[in-house]
């Protein structure tokens, strides 16, 4: 068996295996830089010819992101090794963020692509129901991968029945359905789809744009610490990502400010990330008791291996739509331990208490404050860099792909 399957994956990755496939078409608003590691490991690792329709290319153009307050272009590799084709482009006035961008020509782009199966990535912003449309008439297998949960944001009993409803009838026309994580695998349930039609296919980040080793650790963390004003014994607390209401960086300078004088005196508070919230921060950090901080701005992803290894702890305590928190992956892989709020999607598959971090009440400064405390113990070990990168061993690339691959070949035959 074993011997078979190596001879179907060499057969697969030649040139003509790939160009006697019909392809895998993945249908998305736009390149994303989680995603399209994962399309080329496809291709390269699996032999499933990869091609995907995007509604715009503003992400590979630059665009403003509103939550983050900044323009930028990621600086990641995000249309190489698979076959990327676009509805529109910013050159000719398409829409820069995904809350907007058309799906008008995607059923006869679909048709043109001739896919064996086509594979969805989500069901909001409508771009993704009007594909979901588009792909339903194009009488192909559908298989989803998407940030699928029901903890993320609280509903009422009406808005929850109708989703519900609403969802099933997309799930059933699908003929494999990838769960990301845990509460993704749950929210399925919750729905009654069967098992046997759902894949694994975890959520994760491409490492090749960081330098998570010890021996990357050795290197970078005191530099970087140094030019942050970072003394060895104080300790560094990061919070990575957009600084908006939803992900709650204020209540971080809360909880620290509720901590004892002899723990809250050598900790320094690290925002890496843009956001309306800034000038609000300054405030609250300045107020009694004064908590030190770093405001660093926007990093780009080849960028954050030093502050990830300067770091002592990752912390995440967003309040809502947190469908998983992708920064705990990346810290995870640098051997960073991560305090979370429960409304964090990941917490349950990545965050181990005592092992990889903490895991806090939703909202709740002081409960936010205790786990800090249980946290910090953790810090300066090789044993828990260890554990946080086994654990999210797990969560790769690869690990993704293989899913994919194996829900396509599932409904598609050879």
């Amino acid at each position: 068996m074993i011997i078979e399957e190596q001879l179907d994956f060499a057969a697969g990755n030649s040139g003509a295996g790939l160009a006697s496939r019909a392809p895998l078409l993945v249908i998305e608003t736009h390149p994303v830089q989680y995603h399209a590691p994962v399309y080329r490991e496809l291709q390269s690792r699996f032999g499933i010819p990869v091609t995907a329709i995007y509604g715009s290319d503003f992400s590979v153009a630059g665009y403003r992101d509103p939550e983050f307050g900044a323009s930028f272009r990621w600086d990641s590799d995000l249309l190489s090794g698979y076959t990327p084709s676009f509805l529109s482009s910013v050159e000719t006035g398409t829409a820069r963020q995904s809350s907007t961008v058309s799906a008008r020509g995607l059923l006869a782009a679909i048709r043109d692509a001739r896919p064996a199966a086509i594979l969805l990535t989500g069901y909001s912003p409508s771009f993704y129901r009007s594909a979901w449309m588009a792909a339903w008439r194009a009488g192909c297998p559908l298989l989803l991968r998407a940030e699928t949960t029901d903890h993320a944001r609280q509903r009422g009993a009406a808005q929850e029945w109708l989703r519900h409803t609403a969802l099933r009838t997309i799930y059933r026309s699908c003929s494999r359905l990838l769960y990301v994580g845990q509460r993704s695998r749950e929210h399925f349930n919750r729905l009654g789809c069967a098992a046997d039609g759902l894949v694994f296919s975890p959520y994760c980040v491409d490492t090749a744009s960081f330098e998570p080793g010890e021996a990357s650790r050795d290197r970078l963390r005191a530099a970087t610490r140094a030019r942050l004003g970072i003394a060895d014994a104080d300790r560094l607390i990061l919070f990575s990502g957009k600084l908006s209401a939803r992900k709650a960086p204020d209540l971080l300078l809360r909880a620290v400010q509720s901590l004892p004088p002899a723990i809250r005196g050598p900790i320094t508070v690290a925002f890496l990330g843009s956001g309306d919230l800034q000038p609000a921060l300054e405030k609250v950090a300045g107020s009694s008791p004064q908590v030190a901080t770093r405001f660093l701005g926007f990093q780009n992803q080849t960028q954050l291996s030093p502050y990830y290894h300067a770091a002592d702890l990752l912390v995440l305590p967003s309040l809502h739509s947190e469908t998983w928190g992708l920064v705990v992956n990346e810290a995870l892989h640098h051997g960073l331990s991560c305090v979370v709020s429960e409304a964090v999607g990941c917490a349950p598959d990545l965050v181990e208490s005592g092992v990889t971090g903490e895991i806090s009440a939703t909202g709740s400064a002081e409960s936010l404050a205790v786990a800090l405390a249980r946290a910090l113990p953790l810090v300066g070990r090789l044993e828990i860099r260890e554990r946080c990168r086994a654990k999210v061993s797990g969560y790769t690339v690869e690990k993704a792909a293989q899913g994919i691959a194996e829900a396509y070949r599932a409904v598609v035959k050879s």
